[in-house]
C-alpha cells in the first residue's frame, strides 16, 4: 500500500490548509486512517484519527480547530485545518490500517510540512 499526501505549505496564523493522503496499491480493505505529526525534535503525535464508519477522534490540542474526514470509493483521507497556531507547525504524516493477502498492516506515507507563522 503506497500513501500519497499533499497540501501542505506555508500559511499564516488564524489561517487555513486541507491535507489529502491517498492510499494506493494491492489491499482488500482499508480500516482507520489517520493523521499524525511530528515537529523539530519532538516525537510522532496523534492528530485525528477516522474509522471506516466514520468516526473520528481528535487530540485535544486540535479539537474544534480540525476535522477529519475520508472517502473509501476514493481509498483517501482529509484534514481539514482550520484557526492554524504557529504549535501547529510539523511534517505532518498519514497513516493506514489496511489488509493484503498476509493480514493487518501499519502503512505511513511521505509527510507533508506545514508551516504556521505568526
Amino acid at each position: 500500500v503506497q500513501l500519497q499526501a499533499s497540501g501542505g505549505g506555508l500559511v499564516q496564523a488564524g489561517g487555513s490548509l486541507r491535507l489529502s493522503c491517498a492510499a494506493s496499491g494491492k489491499f482488500f480493505k482499508i480500516d482507520v486512517m489517520g493523521w499524525y505529526r511530528q515537529g523539530p525534535g519532538d516525537q510522532r503525535d496523534l492528530v485525528a484519527v477516522i474509522s471506516s464508519v466514520g468516526n473520528p477522534n481528535y487530540a485535544d490540542s486540535v479539537r474544534g480547530r480540525f476535522t477529519i474526514s475520508r472517502d473509501n470509493a476514493k481509498n483517501t483521507v482529509y484534514l481539514q485545518m482550520s484557526s492554524l497556531k504557529p504549535e501547529d507547525t510539523a511534517v505532518y504524516y498519514c497513516n493506514a490500517h489496511a489488509m493484503n493477502e498476509l493480514g493487518w498492516w501499519r502503512y505511513w506515507g511521505q509527510g507533508t510540512q506545514v508551516t504556521v507563522s505568526s
